[in-house]
């Protein structure tokens, strides 16, 4: 069938985006299901391919945050039929390698292959263009009018979630809240930092709320940012690019935050952020900085003060046990998911939406499909 999709040619274009363009199916087969895009959001992921800080294989059609409606099944799916509203999960994970059966399916090592390879689970691409296989991003590939994707890189939701939203939960929820509640595991009455306020860290943010803890201190770069994260509900704001920014956090917290939650993908960040964590403190990182970056720390300060520095991977999340939760507290009014959504483009647009994302304007920009 022919769609239409934005496909990325080549990584390292210059932006903005709007002038040079970066952007411009096979049916399912065993084990897969064929997707109608209802919503996709732009995610700094995304970005970071289209700037060739994360490498991956081109031509590729980008996306892995998304929500849809599935339009056919192949053979041996039985889990989801036709009609059915699924959130696209960037990670498939395959059920039986050892992450997996220990429960980190964020950890798949298939999943893991398949998606520096740009293929989905089974190794196969269902994309093409003027002949030429075409490689899928995270096995989404979601800036498109449809989208084959292996049945394990589905979670089904409740119909009645708008497709905006639900979209959200695919990368920005399971990350930022996973971060929060599975990889930090912070109680209730905890202080928490939350450094970098993209969608991520604001999830992040909404997720630390959700969880009670008595304090949470957004920091960022951005003044816009900060005011963003008052609105919903932190306790304070400090400027990143301050040069007292640690010890204003610790003063906040008395001594410094007992769980760091780093979402910016920038190493000066992450050391802000483990600088600024309490003795005895947690410091949880979700970004994604360039594979060539080195963090430095202090060694002997995860011995003496009892500090741990942990990787949090899509939030450290099992997608079908979670996601649902978290969809069950949005809808509960305890997760306000919907007020990260700060723009709406059309497929054509998306290239000026990169440039925003790029610019640090907005938080949440999602392409909606008719």
């Amino acid at each position: 069938m022919q769609v239409k999709a934005a496909m990325l040619r080549a990584t390292g274009a210059k932006p903005p985006y709007a002038a040079s363009r970066p952007l411009d199916l096979d049916g399912p087969v065993f084990g897969e299901v064929l997707v109608k895009i209802g919503a996709a959001g732009l995610c700094h992921s995304d970005l970071s391919v289209i700037d060739g800080s994360r490498p991956r294989p081109t031509p590729m059609v980008l996306g892995h945050e998304a929500a849809g409606v599935v339009a056919a099944v192949g053979e041996g799916v039985t889990d989801f039929i036709v009609g059915d509203h699924v959130v696209l999960v960037f990670v498939p994970s395959c059920g039986h390698c050892i992450p997996c059966a220990t429960g980190r399916p964020a950890l798949c090592e298939p999943g893991a292959r398949a998606n520096g390879a740009g293929s989905l689970l089974s190794g196969a691409r269902r994309v093409a263009f003027a002949a030429e296989l075409v490689n899928h991003h995270l096995g989404v590939s979601a800036f498109a009018e449809f989208a084959v994707v292996a049945q394990e890189s589905c979670v089904k939701v409740d119909k009645t979630l708008p497709f905006e939203n639900a979209a959200l939960f695919g990368c920005a929820v399971l990350t930022g809240v996973g971060a929060v509640v599975n990889t930090a595991r912070v109680p209730v009455g905890a202080s928490v930092a939350v450094v970098g306020l993209g969608g991520v860290g604001l999830a992040a943010v909404l997720g630390a709320i959700a969880a009670g803890a008595r304090q949470v201190v957004a920091v960022d770069l951005a003044p816009a940012k900060r005011q963003y994260a008052l609105r919903l509900g932190v306790t304070h704001a400090v400027d990143a690019s301050a040069p007292d920014a640690v010890q204003q956090i610790k003063e906040i917290t008395s001594g410094g935050a007992e769980f760091c939650i780093e979402t910016a993908g920038a190493v000066p960040a992450l050391e802000l952020a483990y600088a600024a964590t309490a003795r005895g403190g947690v410091t949880v990182t979700a970004g994604l900085p360039h594979p060539d970056r080195k963090l430095s720390i202090q060694a002997v300060s995860l011995v003496a003060e009892e500090r741990t520095l942990k990787g949090s991977y899509i939030g450290s999340c099992v997608p079908r046990r979670d996601l649902p939760n978290f969809v069950g507290l949005f809808q509960a009014g305890r997760l306000p998911v919907d007020k990260l959504l700060t723009h709406r483009l059309r497929l054509d647009e998306i290239n000026e939406g990169f440039d925003r994302l790029r610019e640090g304007v907005g938080v949440r920009q999602v392409v909606t499909f008719a």
